[in-house]
């Protein structure tokens, strides 16, 4: 399963840089020089817990995906999907989700606090708010006339993070801290807040 939710992310990955090159190659002709995206590969793990106990806490990893186009003076504009996955959350029953959220930016250029930039290399901290669905599958979940396997719900993102660039576009997603809610159906409220770590790998497409 966690093959499955790397393989489809990694699909998205390509898909959407893609989508966004020949975007890029499209508005170039128009207004060349000043169209530019960046695309993060990450990591994640996703802190979360099992609504009829205590705390019953347990962690999901998957993967992600993002681009990020910039609009105006720091704002961007980010679409991220992502998917993780649990085994044996509870006895017998596992967990696995994916997500599609959507929403701006924005990043501030924090080098010259950083101590970190040299030679052209610069260190970005940004925040952001993204919102859109998941899908969770693989599992069981309460329903009129008996559990089901799969359910969807309404999803909110809500963090930031830092990526340091390298050298020929490409740099690190050196951390991405991230609060989730959303509210997949659990005998309870109803409602998941979770908490998301993330760090990967960015490449920056265009002018800078």
């Amino acid at each position: 399963m966690q093959r499955t939710i790397c393989g489809s992310v990694l699909l998205c990955a390509v898909l959407m840089t893609t989508g966004v090159a020949c975007a890029q190659q499209a508005h170039a002709n128009l207004l060349p020089g000043i169209v530019s995206a960046d695309v993060a590969l990450t990591y994640n793990l996703e802190r979360a817990k099992i609504a009829s106990s205590n705390c019953g806490c347990f962690w999901l990893n998957g993967a992600g995906a993002e681009v990020a186009v910039p609009v105006y003076h720091g704002v961007s504009a980010v679409a991220s999907f992502g998917g993780v996955t649990a085994s044996n959350i509870t006895p017998g029953v596992d967990l696995s989700k994916v997500s599609y959220v959507f929403g701006p930016r924005y990043t501030y250029d924090i080098s010259h606090y950083s101590g970190i930039a040299t030679r052209g290399h610069s260190t970005h901290l940004f925040g952001e708010a993204l919102f859109g669905g998941t899908h969770a599958f693989n599992s069981s979940f309460p329903a009129t006339g008996g559990a089901v396997s799969s359910a969807n719900s309404f999803a909110l993102q809500l963090g930031g993070g830092v990526d340091i660039a390298l050298s020929r576009g490409f740099g690190v997603r050196a951390l991405q801290v991230d609060y989730i809610r959303t509210s997949l159906p659990n005998n309870a409220s109803n409602t998941q807040n979770d908490l998301r770590i993330a760090f990967g790998v960015t490449y920056h497409m265009g002018k800078h």
